[in-house]
């Protein structure tokens, strides 16, 4: 099982269809948060998840619980926070289908975890997945970062920065505590946007390398139209080039990517940190096509529509079964 922790709230999304009026906005809500997304991704690729965060017991906490339990995404990890609320993000999803956020909940119970509320972990948890404002909103960043510390050496941890400013818009708070979870983690996966964003002015391919210290094995560095440029410190540095499709928009596509890369290491073996240091070159490319081939299938459709297995071929091509 991988256990993917950070936010859980519901996305509005702006429906123009229904904004006609000149006093009224049309929305769409839809569950979601890059963690619950990345939940949700691994489930439907196959791969047992949970998800581990602070849940309200309002009337739309209890909806976030039930669509992971309809997607068969482990609540055990969830803890119930019945005093705080919901987190509500408003998106607009401009001409180019790029998404931009504006997120509402200073007392969302996904902020609020605290230390001493962190379940223990069961043995039958494999990696932990950690990124987005969760590394940077507090007692949760403390809660997660105490977890990696105490994970890191046996579990495969995974981090996606995923920057929101308009949670945090200090940057510096975001690259002390991105450096942090970046000590522990072994898999890191990042947006060059988000890369120029946090350090302007620099070359985010030497940027992402960086990565490559203290335990980090791997880091994909995501570029939209561009693809993907992957450093490994056993092999170096090389890219593969993006899908040729024509994107609805790119909601949820980093976290299906991020999904994708993590089912592959969990399908062939190498979801361990001694495992990982066993990928060779021709491992890391089909990884890399088979996240690419997934994010591209997200970005095809409206919203965070992640695929499900038997939608992708095996990393070895092969058709996959349908389950």
């Amino acid at each position: 099982m991988f256990l993917v922790c950070g936010e859980a709230l519901f996305d509005l999304f702006v429906d123009p269809a229904q904004s006609e009026l000149p006093r009224q906005v049309g929305f769409k809500a839809i569950a979601g948060g890059s963690p619950f997304n990345v939940a949700v991704g691994l489930s439907r690729l196959g791969v047992k998840s949970a998800l581990l965060t602070g849940i309200s017991g309002d009337f739309l906490g209890q909806q976030l619980r039930r669509v992971l339990e309809d997607e068969g995404v482990s609540t055990r990890y969830l803890v119930p926070l019945d005093a705080a609320t919901t987190t509500l993000s408003l998106v607009a999803v401009d001409g180019q289908g790029v998404p931009h956020y504006s997120f509402y909940g200073h007392s969302g119970a996904d902020r609020q975890l605290r230390p001493e509320q962190v379940p223990a972990l069961d043995s039958g948890v494999r990696g932990i997945h950690v990124g987005s404002y969760s590394l940077v909103v507090r007692p949760t960043a403390d809660s997660l970062e105490q977890l990696l510390e105490r994970s890191s050496r046996e579990l495969l941890i995974s981090l996606d920065p995923n920057v929101r400013l308009n949670v945090e818009p200090d940057l510096d708070v975001w690259r002390e505590r991105i450096g942090a979870f970046a000590r522990h983690a072994h898999l890191v996966k990042v947006s060059e946007e988000d890369l120029l964003l946090l350090y302007p002015g620099q070359d985010p391919l030497a940027t992402a390398e960086a990565f490559l210290q203290h335990q980090c094995r791997l880091v994909c560095l995501t570029r939209g139209e561009h693809g993907v440029t992957v450093f490994n410190r056993a092999h170096g540095s090389w890219s593969s080039p993006a899908h040729a499709i024509v994107p609805v928009d790119t909601v949820g596509a980093g976290d299906t990517f991020q999904a994708a890369l993590i089912t592959y290491l969990a399908e062939q073996g190498f979801d361990s940190p001694a495992a990982l240091d066993a990928l060779d070159r021709s491992h890391i490319e089909r990884m890399l096509a088979f996240a690419q081939a997934a994010a591209a299938l997200t970005c095809q459709r409206r919203g965070p529509d992640l695929p499900r297995r038997h939608e992708l071929a095996t990393p070895a091509g092969r058709p996959a079964p349908v389950v």
